[in-house]
């Protein structure tokens, strides 16, 4: 008689306690030189992100010099006064270091992650770049002829333009703000070694700046660590600039940038709202979620799914400068695009879309579903040093406190559907939202005229 195989079953695992997640907070301090020093302790995270923030804003360029600050930050991977660009770059290539370096309307940031074990090196190399940058005249000519050549590049992208010309519409021309944040052919083409060293003269200093440190600190004294690399930059003391005030115009009109033969229309509908000390931000981000924050939002589920205009269109809200006394502001935007022919058809129902949410509100379904996306998803955001590191530098440059990200979510999740339906109408009313539209006049004024949505201008594609 053949005896029957038997199967043995390991016992099924069993589910353990989840454990609370909050988003880390870090360990403040500052260095000898003025340098402010936030860490953190991450463990298992052996990759280290490191990030550094510099008070070079865009408003800080000289008149005629816009792009000098973006040159300069790239300028800083490009030599010392120990390394060549060329051996620079080969030392942080022994260290298993990237270094990335852009220059936004609040300042200057510099993002380092290396291996912990190369961290006291590649802290070196960073410090080097900070405190003695060749800034290389061919270095700094080789930079200047890059920037030049992007610029047509991003001047081609419907995106780039809309994005371009929604800045020019909202911003007084007088306004930093107004203008391309790399600068334009004219200024950049103005920018030489001498501009670039008297920028960073200027304004790059230790007493202004601030470094944030994410990863598996076990072992390392960083205090000993930092104050042998960063800490050994000097500089002449100075003061945080103040920030000059925000104005736009957000009057409801629509702004063609005519495309000829195009067979999409971009669009980017916006305006500027309070920053993120306002007290209305948590129920902002929420409501602004619910319209159109991911592929089941109000927007796609009319355009995309019922409609099938587009691929895909989102709503957002990006900080452009946080201060502390909420005179700041954020860009409120929708952004998408669509085939040319419904170009007037898919405005028309984005405005019932903005009209029905003000009528009849969200739903408590809408809001669920935006909670636990925003909030249910943010121990796998916040995976990396370098999500951490990024995150905590935003908050040291909009001069939030450092438990504020952890307070964000606790305030979103306590939001409610009437507070977030609020936030979300007050941030798009139908009536003072600017309309850019890139993509070809000849097909899309009359339709577009024909919504009454506001008054409608063609300008000519750069």
């Amino acid at each position: 008689m053949t005896e029957l195989a038997t199967m043995d079953f390991h016992p099924q695992p069993q589910p353990g306690t989840a454990r609370p997640w909050a988003f880390p907070e870090p360990e403040r301090g500052a260095l000898d030189n003025g340098l402010t020093v936030l860490r953190c302790h991450r463990p298992g995270q052996q990759v280290v992100a490191v990030e550094v923030l510099l008070d070079a804003p865009l408003d800080a360029e000289p008149a005629g010099l816009d792009g000098v600050a973006t040159i300069m930050a790239r300028a800083f991977s490009e030599g010392t006064d120990k390394h060549s660009a060329e051996e620079f770059a080969a030392e942080l290539e022994r260290c298993g270091a990237t270094l990335d370096q852009h220059a936004d309307h609040p300042g200057v940031r510099l993002s380092l992650e290396v291996p912990v074990s190369r961290l006291p090196k590649a802290l070196g190399l960073l410090a080097d770049a900070l405190r003695s940058p060749a800034f290389d005249d061919s270095e700094v000519e080789r930079l200047v002829r890059n920037r030049l050549d992007e610029i047509p590049h991003e001047t081609a992208n419907p995106a780039r333009r809309a994005a371009k010309e929604l800045s020019k519409q909202l911003f007084p021309a007088s306004s930093r703000m107004s203008r391309p944040r790399q600068g334009t052919e004219e200024t950049v083409a103005a920018i030489d070694s001498a501009a670039v060293r008297a920028f960073y003269e200027r304004h790059v200093r230790p007493s202004t700046a601030a470094a944030v440190v994410v990863g598996d600190l076990t072992g390392v004294d960083l205090d000993a660590l930092l104050g042998e690399t960063l800490g050994a930059w000097t500089a002449a003391p100075a003061k945080p600039r103040p920030a000059p005030p925000v104005t736009a115009d957000d009057s409801g009109r629509v702004v063609i940038v005519d495309r000829p033969g195009a067979v999409q229309t971009q669009l980017l509908i916006g305006r500027v709202g309070a920053d993120r000390h306002d007290r209305v931000w948590p129920a902002q981000v929420l409501g602004t979620y619910c319209l159109g924050g991911t592929l089941t939002s109000r927007l796609d589920r009319v355009l995309r799914e019922e409609k099938g205009y587009t691929y895909g269109v989102r709503a957002f809200g990006q900080v452009l400068r946080s201060v502390p006394d909420g005179t700041g502001a954020a860009m409120l935007a929708i952004s998408g695009s669509v085939d040319t022919p419904n170009t007037g058809p898919a405005l028309d129902d984005l405005w019932k879309v903005l009209r029905t949410l003000a009528a009849e509100g969200l739903t408590d379904a809408e809001r669920d579903v935006a909670v636990q996306n925003l909030v249910g998803v943010a121990p796998l955001k916040f995976e990396t040093a370098a999500a951490v590191a990024s995150t905590l530098a935003d908050q040291v440059e909009q001069h939030l406190p450092d438990d504020y990200q952890s307070t964000l979510y606790q305030k979103l999740a306590e939001t409610g559907t009437v507070e977030a339906t609020a936030a979300v109408v007050n941030a798009f009313p139908v009536d003072r939202l600017v309309t850019i539209l890139v993509g070809d006049a000849a097909q899309i004024e009359e339709p577009v005229k024909a919504l009454g949505i506001g008054e409608v201008r063609v300008v000519r594609a750069e």
